[in-house]
């Protein structure tokens, strides 16, 4: 290690021990003394027209200083510059990491290994804007008329994100149905196979390499049932790839193949070709508001000073909670219901990408890595799970989101609902119920004695447990586009942080190696000696119960 990066771990270790002690200190004090005329003010930040308030939390201005001294230590600002600039961040696998590209549509050139990537990005874009008019115009149609329907077929980041984005984009489709199948469980293929016509579906076959093992056999499943009555199954394919003498094997035309470069990750990977569904849903222009939402985000990213800027805020809001209060999880509260698959997205973007336990040069971490994260449309979670949110004996930061404006101006008075809800959950995991405050809404019910006092604990709120909003005017394509870029900065943010790579995964392949060697063990063709006694017991169960 060089003495620049020694003394970089020394400091951060420093920082990270002085933070400890600040929480020490402050642990017992209630989130509500903090508040003055000018808290929610000072602690708060703005990205456009987006606004982050982190003021119910235990952060005061010498715990965000500390925060923003640790940060400097980790160099998050010439780390930053890296990636955009295409340098090989990802140093495990030898990769630039410029997903931000996807989404540069009017910036300078960007770099990699001596060549500027930009004009293919927009070459790539084109092409799909090309392909997205002629489906929804019905000059490219099926061979039963006009495209209908689309089926995308991924999984992971090529699933995911289309998936989260469509639903959240809902009002602004006005393209063909989407569908999308990830799972390899054939009840997955076989739900969706059943909703579409073969004649008028489009099958988009979404896979970098053309070889995961989930997406083909899902894609080889839905060509053999298009050919029950289409005559070129083919036809009616494109794929999201780079392998493409195994596209051109499967009989996808070129004109229909999208590629992308080995420079953005799965899980990034929604602002170019992985967007295709979304686009032909949405329309080129939705679609270029989206990536201009994200472009925006980039740009405060790169821009605006630590504690205004937004992913690094939210970034050091949740290294607080995790790594220095030591909070296991963090709760993703959309109160937008079209949110409703950003906790599963965010699962994959944070737990994938910061689930780590070696730092970049393969020592082992000194502190946990990224939290789990999970969560639910509010007001669903409110009739669910914040019964522990609230009163269990674990703190569970909570992460609330929120649209000033909903897309049913004739329903007006639900959105003020379930604006109201939504604060009122912050408000009262911050302030809580006291003993005495139960203790007389009981008596005023008409319990008296033991029993009053037994009603009363019952209803007693510990209150100080800390939650931050993100309030957006409405869900539009470019607010989305915004709210995913603040959630990739914060994980890259944190993984700098943090001293470990957010870009690789290997801790997926092992079970895929696995999975391959037991396949024809479970199918009978190979014996499962060798296999632990359980593998070995299930297997047996199994295959005689029909597998």
């Amino acid at each position: 290690m060089c003495a620049a990066k020694r003394h970089r771990a020394l400091g951060g270790k420093l920082m990270f021990e002085h933070l400890i002690d600040l929480h020490s200190q402050t642990k017992d004090r209630p989130i509500l003394d903090l508040f003055d005329a000018k808290r929610a003010e000072d602690f708060s930040v703005r990205a456009g027209d987006m606004l982050f308030d982190y003021s119910k939390t235990n952060i005061d201005s010498a715990t965000r200083d500390a925060l923003i001294d640790l940060l400097e230590t980790r160099g998050v600002a010439e780390k930053r510059q890296a990636m955009f600039d295409g340098a090989a961040i990802n140093d495990t696998e030898g990769r630039a990491v410029l997903h931000t590209a996807l989404r540069n549509l009017d910036g300078g050139p960007v770099t990699v290994d001596g060549e500027d990537v930009i004009a293919g990005v927009r070459d790539t874009l084109a092409k799909m804007e090309s392909f997205a008019r002629d489906v929804r115009s019905g000059t490219y149609t099926g061979q039963g008329g006009k495209i209908t329907d689309v089926i995308n077929i991924g999984i992971g980041g090529s699933d995911l994100g289309p998936a989260m984005a469509y639903i959240a984009l809902k009002p602004y489709s006005d393209g063909p149905r989407c569908h999308f199948v990830s799972n390899v469980d054939g009840a997955d293929i076989a739900e969706v196979l059943t909703a579409c016509d073969p004649e008028t579906t489009l099958v988009i076959v979404a896979s970098k390499t053309f070889t995961t093992i989930e997406t083909m056999t899902n894609a080889r499943t839905a060509k053999a049932w298009m050919s029950e009555k289409v005559t070129d199954p083919a036809a009616q394919f494109a794929a999201l790839s780079t392998a493409e003498d195994k596209t051109a094997d499967f009989g996808i035309a070129a004109e229909r193949v999208f590629g992308f470069e080995d420079w953005v990750g799965g899980r990034y990977s929604m602002w170019g070709p992985i967007g295709l569904s979304l686009m032909l849903a949405i329309g080129g222009d939705a679609f270029r508001a989206f990536l201009r939402g994200g472009q925006a985000m980039d740009t405060h990213f790169l821009n605006a000073d630590w504690h205004e800027n937004m992913p690094v805020m939210l970034a050091l809001v949740g290294i607080w909670h995790n790594q220095i209060c030591g909070h296991a999880t963090r709760a993703v509260l959309p109160y937008d219901n079209r949110l409703a698959r950003l906790p599963a997205y965010l699962q994959q973007l944070e737990m994938e990408s910061n689930g780590k336990s070696v730092a970049m040069d393969g020592t082992s971490l000194p502190y946990n890595s990224g939290p789990v994260v999970w969560g639910e449309p509010g007001t669903n979670g409110q009739h669910a799970f914040y019964q522990l949110i609230h009163q269990g004996t674990r703190v569970i930061p909570c992460e609330f989101l929120v649209a000033a404006e909903a897309h049913e101006p004739e329903l007006k008075h639900h959105h003020q609902l379930l604006v109201a809800n939504c604060l009122a959950q912050s408000e009262a995991l911050m302030k809580g119920r006291t003993l005495e405050e139960a203790t007389a809404l009981m008596a005023a019910k008409g319990f008296e004695g033991v029993e009053l006092d037994r009603q009363a604990r019952h209803r007693v709120f510990s209150g100080n447990r800390p939650s931050t909003t993100l309030a957006y005017p409405k869900l539009d394509p470019f607010a989305l586009g915004q709210i995913i870029a603040l959630y990739e900065h914060r994980v890259f943010v944190e993984g700098v942080i943090l001293g470990l790579n957010s870009y690789d995964q290997w801790g997926v392949e092992l079970g895929k190696e696995l999975a391959t060697a037991l396949q024809p063990i479970v199918e009978g063709r190979e014996s499962a000696d060798g296999k632990d006694g359980s593998t070995v017991a299930l297997v047996g169960f199994l295959r005689a119960n029909g597998v």
